[in-house]
């Protein structure tokens, strides 16, 4: 008898969303959809507000990721109001972005997904998550508490707040950095690469080895890719063109002001997210898993198979261990937490050579800006994907129109595709259990959405 299951809430991912999962009369799976059911509005919310003011306002959209939403409006609103950050301002943004970017890579992979594969995909629900990890290994529970405090402290000491930031302002930074601030930060930075790198030897030896085959099976799909890169074909996380890649591995690069001739928006009925699309790629939308159209993926995978090279040496190297087993581009969706402890290391390691600049204490942190009419697209990483803002004021300054693609809505497509291709793996003759349930909750907790 043809039936639905339900998983809802999906667990242990950081927004709110549900499966329903169709099965035929004979048991196996028809189809099934992700359903994401909030409404943020924010797109609505500023229309008429100063856009200086605006950056302080879109931080609210995520608790997780504000500092990227923070930076990626003053960048929008240095476009709109035609001004350029002094290098000292630029180097603090990019500073404190990728220390959120530490910060919140620590915070998926423990508290989030490694549970599915400490404490197992079958194991009870009510121990696995991060109460169970801690009892399982309350020394590098309590290492993980320390260096994410350390981190959010960093950004609460320096820039004033951890979460909904001030500090950046139209034309740069609200204050410069003094010298023992510098090497304060510095010193925390590196014994958070020495994290970094242990965390990547510690999945890499004891907790991916036993999942392989799952990492070579689970919810795996075929799309394009798309990230930032710089212009030696590096990943940045702050600046750059736009890489926009298909399957094969072709690729095209973009400036942000110009996404709309490169990306187009699609709407299902079952979903309130919007599902980007290459319209570059001229071939339309689908979901098909044998033959998507205008399908790609972001965030960590995706910067790592776009970008040529990694900016750092010990990234580099992880990147290059990587691409051995797994090849360019690597396709399988788990490899998404593989991908995130190398960009963790990364982002430490950048940190400490935007630290070691000796112009990051320069005082001339801002540009003087007046507003004016004009339109601007600010773009940055976030650690869920490519996160767009596009604005455009009035001769007073004042937003007239915004249009915000945030980096899961670009995975919302390619998470419909990952739970149906998990559920019609696992899923035969109506027989369904809870360890399956819970693996076709790793699809989606793989994307970090």
């Amino acid at each position: 008898m043809a039936r639905e299951i339900h998983i809802q809430p999906i667990t242990r991912i950081e927004g709110h969303a549900s499966i329903q999962i169709q099965l035929d009369d004979a048991g196996e799976v028809r189809d099934a959809r992700v359903n994401i059911m909030s409404l943020r509005g924010f797109e609505k919310f500023i229309e008429g507000k100063p856009a200086e003011e605006v950056p302080r306002i879109v931080s609210r959209i995520c608790g997780i990721c504000p500092w990227m939403h923070h930076l990626a409006s003053n960048k929008a609103v240095d476009r709109c109001f035609g001004v350029t950050p002094p290098p000292a301002g630029r180097k603090l943004r990019e500073l404190m972005q990728t220390i959120a970017h530490a910060e919140d890579k620590l915070l998926h992979f423990f508290f989030l997904a490694a549970a599915d594969f400490v404490i197992g995909p079958d194991a009870d629900y009510a121990v696995r998550n991060v109460i169970g990890i801690a009892k399982a290994n309350p020394e590098l529970a309590q290492k993980v508490v320390q260096m994410r405090y350390k981190t959010k402290m960093i950004l609460e000491k320096f820039a004033g707040k951890a979460i909904h930031p001030v500090a950046g302002v139209v034309g740069g930074f609200a204050k410069p950095m003094t010298e023992e601030d510098r090497r304060e930060i510095l010193a925390q930075m590196r014994e958070l690469l020495d994290f970094a790198l242990f965390t990547l030897e510690f999945a890499k030896e004891k907790v991916f080895p036993p999942y392989l085959d799952a990492i070579q099976t689970l919810g795996v799909i075929r799309t394009g890719f798309m990230g930032t890169v710089d212009d030696d074909g590096a990943l940045n996380l702050y600046d750059g063109k736009i890489r926009l890649m298909k399957a094969d591995g072709s690729y095209t690069d973009f400036d942000a002001q110009d996404y709309t001739d490169y990306l187009g928006e699609h709407v299902e009925p079952y979903s309130y997210g919007k599902m980007p699309y290459a319209k570059a790629w001229n071939e339309g939308f689908s979901l098909d898993l044998e033959e998507p159209k205008g399908i790609y993926r972001v965030n960590t995978l995706a910067r790592i198979n776009v970008a040529d090279k990694m900016a750092t040496p010990r990234a580099q190297a992880e990147l290059e261990e990587f691409r051995e087993r797994f090849g360019r581009p690597a396709q399988a969706t788990l490899l998404y937490h593989w991908a995130r402890l190398i960009e963790e290391v990364y982002a430490c390691e950048h940190a400490i050579e935007l630290l070691e600049d000796p112009e990051i204490c320069s005082p001339e942190v801002r540009t003087p800006a007046e507003p004016k009419a004009g339109r601007g697209v600010g773009c940055v990483e976030a650690p869920r994907g490519t996160l767009i803002h596009d604005y455009s004021t009035d001769e007073n300054g004042c937003i007239t129109r915004a249009n915000l693609i945030v980096g899961t809505t670009h995975n919302i497509g390619p998470m419909n595709m990952s739970v149906k291709q998990a559920a019609k793996s696992l899923i035969h003759e109506g027989k369904v259990d809870e360890g399956m349930l819970n693996r076709i909750e790793m699809a989606v907790r793989a994307y970090d959405p």
